[in-house]
C-alpha cells in the first residue's frame, strides 16, 4: 500500500513541476496584477509540503498528496493569464514519462506469386476461351448489323453483338428475367471460369469461402434496367420495376455472384470507363499478394446495345458508319478508319495465389506479373497530346512488376480504331519498347469491337490465350496503315507464331485512366 501511495505521489509530483514550469510572466513583473497572481499562485500550493516545486527533494515529492495536487492545478490553471501564447512557450502538461517502446522488425517475407487459373468470356465470336481464341486465330470478326433493335434511323447500325446467349445452368431463370444483361455476362462468364479452373462442388465446399473475393466491373451497368424504368415512370411510379435500383448499379453483379457462390472475402466493383476492367484486374492481384484474399474472380462486363446507348456514342460522335460492311468496320492503325464499334460481353479470370492453386492441384495458364494505373489529367474524351500518362503507366508497370522493357515481346493493345487513340498510344509504344526488334503489338478490337468496361478482361484472356497457345492472332483491316505507323511491329492479316516472354495488356478510359498489366508464362 505504502508503495502504491508513493508511486502515485511520484506521478502527481511530476505533473506539478511541468505546471509549474509551464506558467510564463511578462518581462515586466512590475505589474500589479501580475505580481498578485505570482502570489496567489504560491499560496494555491500546500505551504506544508513545499513552498516550490522546484525545491522539493526526490524523498519529500513522495508526500504530496492527490488532493494538494488537484487543488494546485485548479489554482494554477485559473490564474494563467488570458491572453495568446507566444511561440516557444510551454503549452502542455508534461505526464511521467514511460519506457520507449520497443519496434520489432518483421522478418522478410517472399512476396506472394499470383497465378491465372481460370478464365471465362461471352463476345460476339465465342462464348468459351477456347472458341473465341481460335476465331481470333482466324481474323473472324463479329461485327455485324443490329438485330437486338430497330436502329434504321441511326446513322450507325452496326455493333460486336452478342446474337445467341444463353444462361441455362449458369443463372435461375427467375434472376434471367429479372436482370440486366450486363449482369447476365458477368454471373455466366464468371461460373465459366470457375468451371474452367476445374473447381468442382467438393473443392467448392472444402475452400475457405472468407478468402475468396469476387471484384468484376462494369463501365456502364444496368443501363437497360434504368431505362425501362425511367420509361415506366412516364406512367406511373407504381409501374416501375422494383428491382431497378439495384439491378442498374455497377457492383450489382459482382454482389450476386458472391451470394451465389458463398464467397466473403474482398467484394466491390470498380467503374473507370474502357479501363474497368485492367483496374479490377491489378486490384484483385493486390488482394492475393496482401494476403487478404487467395482466390479472386475479376475483370468486366458491359451491355450497351440498346438505343440509349448507341444514341449517346452516336451523340459523341465516336462510332464508325461503315454500316454496309461491318466487318470491316473495326481497323485500329489504318488510316480508312472512321471511329470505333461498339461491342458487348464480359471477360472473367481466376486468380489464385501460388501455393493456394499447386495445393488443390489446379493447372495453371500463365503468371500475373503486376501492372500501373495512372491519369492524364488532360481532358474527358481526348488522351495527353505527348501520351505523358501513358508512357508513365507503362514504365510504372514495368517497375513494380520487375521487368525489363527488353523482356516484352507481345503488346495486346487498347488500340479502338479512333485516330486520335490508336496513334497516341502508339507513339507511347515506341517510345518505351522502340529498340525491341522481337515487339509484336495487336489489337483485339479490329474482331469484335469495343466492350467499353469488358474490354480489358476480354484481352485479358486474348493474352493469357497467346502466351498458351504461342501463336498471337491477325491484325483484321490493316489494309493502308497510318503514315509512320512501322508494320513491322504491327501483327499482319494472319496469325503469327510466337514464344511470349513477357505479355502486356493496356486499357485507357474516358476521364484520362490509364491501365497496363503484365502476364507471362508460367515458370
Amino acid at each position: 500500500m505504502t508503495l502504491m501511495t508513493a508511486s502515485a505521489s511520484s506521478v502527481v509530483c511530476t505533473w506539478i513541476v511541468a505546471a509549474c514550469m509551464s506558467i510564463s510572466y511578462p518581462q515586466n513583473p512590475s505589474k500589479p496584477r501580475w505580481a498578485r497572481k505570482r502570489r496567489l499562485l504560491s499560496k494555491a500550493i500546500n505551504p506544508n509540503t513545499t513552498a516550490s516545486c522546484l525545491s522539493l527533494s526526490p524523498c519529500d515529492r513522495f508526500s504530496l498528496s492527490s488532493a494538494d495536487f488537484f487543488g494546485a492545478f485548479r489554482s494554477t490553471n485559473s490564474l494563467l493569464p488570458r491572453r495568446r501564447r507566444r511561440s516557444g512557450e510551454a503549452m502542455a502538461i508534461a505526464i511521467q514519462p514511460s519506457m520507449e517502446p520497443i519496434t520489432k522488425k518483421k522478418p522478410p517475407t517472399k512476396q506472394r506469386r499470383v497465378v491465372v487459373t481460370g478464365m471465362g468470356v461471352e463476345t460476339p465470336i465465342g462464348n468459351n476461351p477456347d472458341q473465341f481464341y481460335t476465331n481470333l486465330l482466324q481474323g473472324v470478326s463479329g461485327i455485324s448489323e443490329i438485330e437486338a433493335f430497330d436502329c434504321s434511323n441511326y446513322p450507325t447500325r452496326i455493333a460486336g453483338e452478342i446474337k445467341n446467349f444463353s444462361t441455362n445452368g449458369w443463372v435461375a431463370p427467375k434472376l434471367s428475367k429479372r436482370m440486366d444483361r450486363f449482369m447476365l455476362y458477368m454471373l455466366t462468364a464468371g461460373k465459366k471460369a470457375l468451371a474452367d479452373a476445374g473447381i468442382t462442388q467438393d473443392q467448392m465446399n472444402e475452400i475457405d469461402k472468407s478468402r475468396c473475393g469476387v471484384l468484376i466491373g462494369s463501365a456502364m451497368g444496368g443501363m437497360k434496367v434504368f431505362n425501362d424504368a425511367i420509361e415506366a415512370l412516364r406512367v406511373s411510379y407504381r409501374k416501375m420495376n422494383p428491382f431497378c435500383v439495384p439491378f442498374a448499379t455497377t457492383n450489382m453483379g459482382s454482389a450476386m455472384l458472391a451470394m451465389d457462390l458463398g464467397w466473403m472475402g474482398p467484394n466491390y466493383s470498380i467503374s473507370t470507363a474502357c479501363a474497368t476492367s485492367n483496374f479490377c484486374i491489378l486490384n484483385a492481384a493486390n488482394h492475393i499478394i496482401r494476403g487478404e484474399a487467395d482466390m479472386m474472380l475479376c475483370g468486366g462486363s458491359d451491355a450497351v446495345i440498346i438505343p440509349i446507348g448507341l444514341g449517346g456514342f452516336v451523340a459523341c460522335r465516336a462510332l464508325s458508319e461503315r454500316n454496309s460492311d461491318p466487318a470491316k468496320a473495326s481497323r485500329p492503325w489504318d488510316s480508312g478508319r472512321d471511329g470505333f464499334v461498339m461491342g458487348e460481353g464480359a471477360g472473367v479470370l481466376l486468380l489464385e495465389e501460388l501455393e493456394h492453386a499447386k495445393k488443390r492441384g489446379a493447372k495453371i495458364y500463365a503468371e500475373f506479373l503486376g501492372g500501373s494505373f495512372t491519369c492524364d489529367a488532360y481532358h474527358m474524351t481526348e488522351p495527353h497530346p505527348q501520351g505523358a500518362g501513358v508512357i508513365l503507366c507503362i514504365e510504372k508497370a514495368l517497375s513494380q512488376a520487375g521487368v525489363s522493357r527488353e523482356d516484352v515481346n507481345y503488346i495486346n493493345a487498347h488500340a479502338t480504331s479512333t485516330p486520335a487513340g490508336d496513334l497516341k498510344e502508339y507513339h507511347a509504344l515506341l517510345h518505351c519498347f522502340g529498340n525491341n526488334q522481337e515487339l509484336r503489338v495487336n489489337s483485339t478490337k479490329s474482331m469484335i469491337g469495343h466492350l467499353l468496361g469488358a474490354a480489358g478482361a476480354v484481352e485479358a484472356v486474348a493474352t493469357v490465350q497467346a502466351i498458351r497457345t504461342g501463336w498471337i492472332h491477325p491484325n483484321i483491316n490493316l489494309e493502308n496503315p497510318d503514315e509512320g505507323v512501322d508494320t513491322k511491329v504491327l501483327v499482319g492479316p494472319k496469325k503469327e507464331k510466337l514464344d511470349v516472354k513477357v505479355a502486356l495488356s493496356n486499357s485507357f478510359g474516358f476521364g484520362g485512366h490509364n491501365s497496363s498489366i503484365l502476364f507471362a508464362p508460367f515458370q
